[in-house]
């Protein structure tokens, strides 16, 4: 696996002295000259680490530290300092402002790389985590803290370029009987299929995630309401047709869905319509797929 790290230094002997010394290991390298294009490339680039000089001109490393551990997007980026000063003042002032470790110059071949891998090696499962934290524990997919931020992520992009964006809400439709009939691990193992059969009937580009209780979100980029209610009916489709056995006996299994977009004159929770289209859906009779409108619903 190969990781990205950026050197913010001024000196030009020093960037090839880094390239280098880091030839051999699995890693993409990055450089700016100064801070502020150091500040540009860690919002582009989103590297893994940070090797950033101290004693550069304004900004200096210690304020390029400081705003890049202000900013949400890169605050969790390990820093390490390089510096030809070695006072223990400037060293608990970089580690007070949330750098992970301290190298002098002229420094070390060998301990460059280990400092190097040991702050990649944190950062690696330090993503894990973090992923491990957004992951539904019994379907594999992503949950509801994820989509949360996915929602808010997507929704950004749509205000700024004007493109649809649509949201369904399926809910499995009488789960509770089948944990009554079946026992729960059979509902497991039917929220488990549902969520199999989202996941490889969606779209690359869609964000498939375990909503809660027998709820799935889908959120849909680039596709207003009546395109996602082609992918719904489909998705709908396929879990019905699909065969679960437990125990030797065969569950059917079916799914309702709502769906609504955002527009010009759409309300802001997109959610709260596809979940009030979902609604209309079971009313309906089920295993079927509602559109929501701004002021009737109508069935896909």
């Amino acid at each position: 696996m190969t990781q990205k790290v950026l050197l913010i230094d001024d000196s030009a002997p020093i960037h090839g002295l880094v390239r280098t010394r880091l030839r051999s290991e699995p890693v993409e390298l990055h450089f700016a000259f100064n801070g502020e294009e150091g500040l540009t490339m860690a919002l582009a680039v989103l590297p893994d680490l940070i090797l950033l000089d101290v004693d550069m001109l304004r900004p200096d490393g210690f304020e390029v530290c400081r705003r890049l551990k202000a900013d949400s997007r890169t605050m969790n980026i390990p820093v390490v300092f390089l510096s030809s000063a070695g006072s223990t003042e400037d060293k608990i002032r970089g580690l007070d402002l949330g750098a992970v470790d301290y190298v002098l110059k002229p420094f070390d071949p060998a301990e460059l790389r280990a400092r190097v891998r040991a702050s990649l090696r944190t950062k690696y499962l330090m993503d894990l985590l973090s992923a491990k934290a957004m992951i539904d524990g019994l379907t594999g997919l992503w949950n509801r803290a994820y989509f949360d931020v996915r929602l808010v992520s997507e929704l950004a992009i749509t205000r700024r370029t004007g493109q649809p964006l649509s949201c369904v809400i399926a809910d499995i439709d009488r789960l509770k009987q089948i944990n009554d009939t079946y026992g729960h691990p059979a509902g497991d193992e039917v929220l488990r299929a549902v969520g199999q059969v989202l996941m490889e009937g969606s779209r690359q580009e869609d964000t498939v995630c375990r909503y809660g209780g027998e709820e799935f979100a889908i959120l849909a980029p680039n596709s207003a309401a009546t395109g996602a209610a082609l992918l719904a009916n489909r998705l709908r489709q396929a879990i019905e047709r699909h065969s679960l056995t437990h125990n030797g006996v065969e569950i059917r299994v079916t799914c309702s869905m709502g769906i609504a977009d955002l527009r010009g004159t759409a309300p802001p929770c997109v959610v709260e319509m596809a979940d009030r289209a979902l609604y209309e859906a079971k009313q309906m009779g089920r295993n079927r797929v509602a559109i929501a409108n701004h002021r009737e619903m109508k069935v896909a």
